[in-house]
């Protein structure tokens, strides 16, 4: 799947810290079921029409929000992307609005929060803005009878012919809701009431009973309760086949899986060297966005490889300044929790080094002791010359191949699994 062919994109707002919710991690991160808010929501998303898929999570959160992205999405992963959300929603939302296609004529703005809302919903909402150019919301009739108060006090009637519930996704043209988020100078409760104070027309069309919000813990009972009793209405299971067989590679029985990784680095860095997780004093820095240690980015790309969650530019690109010269125990320790987070566990890397220099047989053991305490499993390594040939031969940088085993584990809920 390429951005050329796909015109729309869902930004799926996951950014928020869950107070109200008290589970103790952010909300998105809650489980439901075996499965999070997070991924009941994605699930949706991947059954409705291809779209671009922008996550936006806590910044901390990043990379288990693009691990649980990657699950949910299976072959399509190459329509994810996940970004850090900002101080408050209109922050998040624009960090993923700068993040859509340039392909993309109708944006789509969802809370994660409402995790069960069926695809048809989705679909219907980016169909009418593009056949109408509005703005588009789902929204629900107002059954309750809604009183006007002062304090404790009831002082008048509502008409509840005029008022609607509003859901999500929100659909609009991109062009129109860009320019909207341009001009805002305020705050506003959500993106329809910031189009319409531009002055474009909103419409509404039919919104879903199981679009409700998960705000506080009686919602997310009703969540459990709605999945528990009627598991072929949510967005969980379905009732197509496809989705169905997309679930049972992901919530069966899974194999052990072997993934390879490879890095090479020049030598030309600033301070010192930095390799296998140790510092060699004395020797010429290795070059690169981080602390150029080749043997650990190697690793991880080997270990993500293998669980099938992408590489080390998929998780620790330059949009996370919070690597630029991060050692091998921080990207190790991240990538533990991305795997973690997928229902991944390391089994043991293996790592063989190429280069003249460092010499590395009198460090080895301290190496697999550092690398392997950052991990949580085994790590053993080995090094080896290229007898003159190549760049490694005229010490010019480091290569280093790595093969790493990764073991399936209970899929839980992402804040148990991760402690939060």
């Amino acid at each position: 799947m390429t951005s050329t062919r796909i015109d729309t994109a869902i930004i799926v707002v996951a950014a928020g810290n869950g107070i109200r919710l008290g589970a103790g991690a952010p909300k998105a991160f809650v489980g439901i079921d075996e499965y999070s808010i997070l991924a009941h929501c994605l699930r949706g998303v991947f059954r409705a029409d291809p779209m671009q898929v922008i996550v936006v999570a806590p910044a901390d959160r990043v990379g288990e929000a693009l691990a649980v992205a990657h699950a949910e999405a299976g072959e399509r992963g190459d329509r994810v992307t996940v970004v850090a959300g900002g101080a408050n929603r209109q922050d998040s939302v624009a960090a993923g609005l700068s993040r859509v296609w340039p392909t993309v004529k109708v944006v789509l703005v969802h809370d994660a929060a409402r995790a069960l809302t069926p695809p048809d919903v989705i679909d219907g909402v980016a169909r009418v803005v593009r056949e109408t150019g509005h703005a588009v919301i789902p929204a629900l009739d107002v059954i309750d009878t809604i009183k006007r108060v002062d304090g404790s006090r009831i002082t008048g009637v509502v008409d509840r012919a005029e008022l609607a519930a509003a859901q999500t996704p929100q659909g609009f043209r991109r062009d129109v809701l860009v320019a909207a988020y341009e001009r805002a100078t305020e705050e506003f409760t959500d993106d329809a009431a910031l189009v319409a104070d531009a002055g474009h027309d909103v419409i509404r069309v039919a919104g879903s009973e199981l679009g409700f919000k998960i705000t506080r813990p009686d919602d997310l009972a009703r969540a459990r309760e709605v999945i528990r009793r009627a598991p072929e209405n949510s967005a969980a299971t379905g009732r197509n086949p496809e989705n169905r067989q997309h679930l049972a590679e992901f919530s069966g029985p899974r194999q052990p899986r072997v993934g390879v990784g490879t890095d090479v680095h020049a030598y030309g860095g600033d301070g010192s060297l930095w390799l296998a997780g140790l510092e060699w004093p004395g020797e010429q820095a290795l070059s690169g966005h981080s602390d150029g240690d080749a043997v650990a980015h190697a690793m991880v790309d080997a270990v993500l490889n293998a669980a099938g969650l992408g590489d080390i530019g998929t998780h620790f690109g330059t949009d996370r300044p919070e690597f630029a010269g991060a050692h091998a125990d921080a990207f190790l320790s991240e990538t533990v929790r991305i795997l973690a987070a997928a229902g991944w566990a390391v089994g043991n890397v293996s790592v063989q080094i190429q280069a003249s220099r460092p010499r590395f047989s009198s460090r080895r053991t301290e190496a697999e002791q550092a690398l392997a305490a950052a991990l949580g499993a085994p790590v053993s390594v080995s090094a080896t010359t290229t007898d003159g040939l190549g760049f490694t031969g005229r010490a010019e940088g480091v290569q280093v191949f790595a093969v790493a085993l990764v073991v399936p584990t209970a899929r839980r809920g992402i804040a148990d699994k991760l402690g939060g």
